[in-house]
């Protein structure tokens, strides 16, 4: 744990980094793939529904002994209502339930069945647990509950769309944010309804519980990085990165936050799915538990690699980024060298132009002349001191003093007369 934080420190101070939005090809070609195969699976497997959607029938055994309401009773009726019952499309969802002291009890769910298949499924039933008819109750479920619940479920998510859109337009002022989440939230969700539609669980509502609940993790995930990047795109004018420089190091800086992030929130998750889906073997936790299992990895992903990029590539073509861009690169490029605007030698360069190169005449030395207007002679020059004398105000005589010529004084009587 020490090298972890010691790399988050790294990380965060920009003294290491990993270049996540630079690689545009290889993160989109990655999200590409994995979101395609999402849609073929969908596309060729379709989702298993189950009879809360699409009706069925229920089976409740009801006051039985808690030696037999047990897993192992539940799996049993479950692979021998399965295997021995004909003309069954998909297997049946067996679990059990808590009664008063020792008594418990089982749900069995299945399709419609028809007249031969109930009498099938009571004797399965009878000679497995000992049953009673009294204690075994059978209900018709129709599909317009479920139908009801998937208007709801869908009424759910459109809700929850708009009100994401709204929160990140207020808090980020920036509708290019909301579009880059919204596309990390649609790919978070195709991957998990693929996974889920390989699986081959059935959905259930408690399914669709587990969709709705990703939708807040990876967005609240990307929210998170989104407002790491305005931090450090707040000053672009007079820093020295580029914006989608300062949005990988936003990314890099939430990086390892992320990452314990989901490792506390995938722990627990991965346990209740493996022990409903491999101890319990049906249960409706499992449905409930991979759906927020692939979509809070999903959101993970979407959240470092694809929303920043998406956003990097919507903001590159405003005209203040792209100016503020190149004031960045010209920085960088002046400060690994400064002398660069500096001429250098070159053969075919003018004698007088060489470094430390003498004037071969006066005509060619860079010396810098008064310009004399025509018709006025010009000041006379003093001699070795290596400048233009200005311009005697009275008459001049030589000074032995001086060394050279020097104005002379005049009583203030002769001063003006002459």
């Amino acid at each position: 744990m020490g090298k972890f934080s010691k790399l988050g420190n790294e990380l965060y101070q920009g003294r290491k980094s990993y270049d996540f939005v630079g690689r545009r090809a290889v993160w989109y070609a990655v999200s590409g793939v994995l979101v395609g195969l999402a849609v073929l699976v969908i596309v060729l497997k379709g989702l298993n529904f189950g009879i809360e959607f699409t009706g069925g029938t229920q089976y409740t055994l009801s006051d039985l002994p808690s030696e037999v309401a047990s897993q192992e009773t539940a799996d049993e009726l479950r692979d021998e209502i399965g295997t021995e019952v004909a003309g069954l499309t998909s297997e049946p969802t067996v679990t059990t339930t808590s009664g008063e002291g020792d008594l418990g009890g089982i749900v069995i769910q299945t399709e419609d069945l028809t007249s031969a298949q109930n009498v099938q499924v009571r004797e399965i039933i009878v000679d497995t647990t000992g049953a009673t008819d009294s204690q075994i109750s059978r209900d018709e479920i129709g599909a317009s509950w479920g139908q009801e619940v998937a208007e709801r479920a869908i009424l759910g998510v459109v809700i929850f769309l708009i009100l994401v859109v709204l929160f990140i337009w207020g808090y980020f002022r920036e509708w290019k944010m909301s579009v880059a989440a919204l596309a990390a939230l649609f790919h978070d969700i195709l991957i998990t309804i693929g996974v889920y539609s390989l699986s081959g669980f059935p959905v259930t509502p408690a399914a669709v519980t587990g969709l709705l609940a990703i939708l807040g993790f990876s967005m609240y995930d990307t929210v998170v990085v989104f407002d790491k990047i305005r931090e450090n795109t707040h000053e672009l004018r007079t820093g020295r990165q580029t914006y989608a420089q300062a949005t990988n190091l936003a990314v890099n800086q939430t990086l390892v936050r992320s990452i314990n992030t989901s490792i506390v929130a995938l722990i627990p998750i991965g346990a209740i799915l493996y022990v409903s889906a491999v101890q319990l073997g049906s249960s409706s936790l499992k449905d409930l538990a991979l759906a927020q299992f692939v979509g809070m990895a999903a959101g993970v992903f979407s959240s470092v690699f694809i929303a920043p990029r998406i956003l990097v590539q919507l903001k590159s073509s405003e005209a203040d980024i792209m100016l503020s861009d190149k004031r960045a690169r010209t920085r960088v490029k002046h400060e690994a060298d400064r002398y660069a605007s500096i001429p250098a030698f070159t053969e075919d360069m003018p004698i007088h132009d060489e470094p430390g190169a003498e004037p071969e005449s006066l005509d060619d030395a860079p010396v810098s002349r008064p310009v004399v207007p025509t018709g006025e002679a010009p000041a006379p020059e003093a001699a070795g001191r290596g400048r233009i004398a200005p311009q005697a105000r009275g008459p001049v005589a030589p000074s032995g003093s001086a060394g050279r010529q020097q104005p002379t004084r005049q009583p203030k009587s002769k001063r003006g007369k002459k």
